[in-house]
């Protein structure tokens, strides 16, 4: 029984409402529901997108619970366990969005970054401020910033611990995009609901292709062109070109008007 988390289910969207009173500070009850909720998702099918967001109107996630950061055996548990779940949402197979309009500091922040997709409005505020309680980032954070934001940027942010906006955060490479709040809904409906029709397996495709760029291009390479070979040799792929082809493919029409190649060729292959 989830008692931090709400969990609804539409159209292969999952949307997780985070609501851990009084300021969503990531405890270890909070942290034990979203692993349960994360690793269950290992074999499932049908959920193409999984949507992280808040119920509480400043707090997206406040921090990691400053109670078990201490000596203890608990605390030192909790922590990793903290750990744990970071690395459980960077490889779930679903697409992870985090729905930011409020505050996501420290393991907060790390959450944010966990995610595979994540969008902030102007109520939003991203730090890493760490260091003026005694520790570095926990969470991956400061190999997130650098990775993201390169050395000079990265050191300054960590050492500082400011808050950045949801524009300053979407320079940083912190969140995807800014998106204005009463554009949200629209935006995610729009953005999520393409991707949603997906296979889960087109999803892990592609992350498995751009996790082997970033750390060697040409094993990334050589993995893209795996994929593209053995995807050419499918019934499904041959289908598609072929309705594609049918209804304007590789003719003046791409120019203005591919969305509508590409809608014609879905009605084409569910007759």
């Amino acid at each position: 029984m989830m008692k931090k988390l709400t969990i609804t289910n539409n159209d292969g969207i999952a949307t997780v409402a985070i609501d851990n009173p009084p300021v969503n500070v990531l405890t270890i009850d909070l942290i034990n529901e979203v692993n349960e909720f994360v690793l269950a998702l290992k074999d499932d099918r049908e959920t193409k997108v999984v949507v992280f967001k808040s119920l509480n109107s400043s707090f997206f996630l406040a921090h990691l619970d400053l109670n078990v950061i201490n000596g203890t055996q608990g605390g030192q548990a909790a922590s990793i366990e903290f750990n744990h779940m970071i690395a459980n949402i960077k490889a779930m197979k679903q697409v992870s969005v985090a729905v930011i309009d409020g505050v996501a500091r420290g393991g907060g922040d790390e959450f944010v970054m966990a995610c595979d997709l994540a969008y902030g409005t102007e109520n939003a505020a991203f730090a890493q401020p760490e260091i003026h309680v005694n520790i570095p980032t926990g969470g991956q954070g400061a190999v997130q910033y650098a990775r993201r934001m390169g050395k000079n940027k990265a050191l300054q942010a960590l050492l500082l611990g400011n808050d950045f906006t949801a524009q300053e955060a979407e320079n940083l490479n912190i969140i995807t995009k800014y998106v204005h709040s009463s554009e949200m809904d629209a935006f995610l409906a729009a953005t999520l609901g393409v991707i949603s029709r997906l296979e889960v397996r087109d999803i892990v495709m592609y992350k498995e292709i751009i996790a082997a760029s970033i750390i060697d291009e040409e094993a990334g390479a050589e993995l893209e062109l795996r994929y593209f070979l053995e995807r050419a040799k499918e019934q499904k792929t041959a289908a598609i070109i072929a309705a594609f082809l049918k209804n304007g493919g590789q003719t003046e029409r791409e120019a203005n008007d591919m969305p509508g190649i590409f809608a014609d060729t879905a009605v084409e292959l569910s007759k």
